[in-house]
């Protein structure tokens, strides 16, 4: 068996021009010193020009999509993401070739272009695996190979390479994506798993939001932006885990959910696997009562559990429910506010906008009894991570599914 990569003394002496040497491999400014776990995470964000992707009190995620033209360990990244806690790093991601960010593979009606961007992004995955490993062992020496990961869904072989206290692995599971993780070494030597929660019931009940207007919503859900690929449900779903402190990353849900090229994602076969892989951390999946009634989703918002939710887009409600958030920012008299919506409640009573070719999976995050409105929460960002609909509107387009995680 190869020896995991390691370093000579007089290496380690010379710090400036070994993390020079790694930063150089890397193509980014990674490392200011040998212990990048002890680094302020927004500095190492800056550095990098990554931009905050989301905030929490005691999580903070920085991601990039990058543009075809950046270059990282010799190949094309598409997805780079920190994750950090309690403002220190504490893991990062850097995704390849991928079937979700790949150019084309999603082509709809010419199925000869399509096949021929699946060949090619076939041929990228080998060439990026085999580009990116030749660049780390000329750096870090020889590789040794492990599997990282709890479940069989969610379980990788890995190649990694030991710095420090720093495992950097690599990911290349046949026709996914080809993915750079560095992790702490002991994250590493456990194969992934976390340690489980402890007093989660006190720490969601205490995130639950309530306003004097008669909202309530579950606060501190992290955002994971799905970019410009089909990945709503692993991303939502990565969301919904890092929620409750376990550890998830979209890409590697995805192939847990046989998500199609492009996007696309089976999602009770996704919620099955997640099922097995949260009741390591004692939790589990269930469904709930689809009804879309305020009564109903305050038995989940108010214990601090947001809900999974399957419905259908509707590019008309979209716009104009984005243009009442930001109306509903500026409301004073809710009172006026309750009346403005009943024209909107008349219209959508007992109507079907169900398009079967724009299903989608979000979080309902929120109730208004009052106003009988209902919080929503897209993985497209934070301008997307509160809005409202009425339940008339959610009934509408919905697919009749609900779940959540519990304890």
């Amino acid at each position: 068996m190869l020896m995991v990569g390691t370093l000579t003394a007089a290496e380690t002496d010379g710090d400036a021009e070994l993390i020079d040497k790694l930063n150089q491999t890397f193509g980014l400014e990674l490392f200011a010193d040998g212990e990048l776990w002890q680094d302020d995470a927004a500095a190492v964000a800056k550095r990098l020009h990554w931009p905050r992707e989301s905030l929490t009190d005691t999580q903070s995620s920085y991601r990039l999509y990058a543009d075809s033209d950046a270059r990282v360990l010799g190949a094309r990244p598409y997805s780079l993401v920190m994750y950090a806690r309690d403002g220190k790093p504490d893991s990062l991601s850097m995704v390849f070739a991928n079937k979700g960010d790949f150019e084309g593979v999603d082509k709809k009606g010419d199925d000869k272009k399509r096949a021929a961007a699946i060949r090619d992004f076939k041929d990228a995955v080998k060439a990026d695996a085999r580009t990116i490993e030749e660049a780390l062992t000329v750096t870090l020496g020889d590789l040794r190979r492990q599997t990282f990961g709890e479940t069989p869904e969610t379980r990788e072989s890995v190649a990694r390479w030991d710095w420090r206290e720093h495992a950097i692995l690599l990911a290349s599971p046949k026709d996914e994506y080809v993915a750079v993780r560095i992790v702490r070494k002991d994250v590493a030597d456990n194969f992934g798993r976390a340690a489980r929660v402890g007093g989660l019931r006190e720490l969601l009940q205490n995130r639950v939001a309530r306003r004097d207007n008669g909202d309530v919503t579950v606060s501190q859900i992290p955002m994971v932006d799905q970019g410009p690929k089909g990945y709503c449900v692993p991303a939502t779903w990565e969301r919904y885990l890092r929620y409750l402190e376990i550890p998830a990353d979209m890409y590697l849900l995805a192939m847990a959910g046989n998500t199609g090229a492009g996007g696309g994602t089976y999602i009770d076969e996704l919620t099955a696997n997640i099922d097995l892989y949260v009741r390591r951390y004692g939790c589990k999946i269930q469904a709930v009562d689809s009804g879309l009634d305020t009564r109903n989703i305050a038995r989940y918002v108010d214990k601090g559990l947001p809900l999974m939710w399957a419905c259908y887009v509707n590019d008309s409600m979209e716009k104009n429910i984005s243009k009442r958030a930001e109306e509903r920012l500026k409301v004073t008299d809710w009172d006026a506010y309750g009346a403005e919506l009943k024209p909107v409640k008349k219209e959508y009573k007992g109507a079907s906008l169900r398009d079967r070719n724009r299903g989608h999976v979000r979080m309902i995050v929120g109730y208004n009894a009052k106003t009988g409105e209902l919080a929503i929460s897209d993985s497209w960002g934070n301008w997307a991570a509160e809005r409202w609909l009425t339940v008339e509107e959610a009934a509408a387009t919905s697919q009749n599914y609900l779940c959540i995680i519990k304890w």
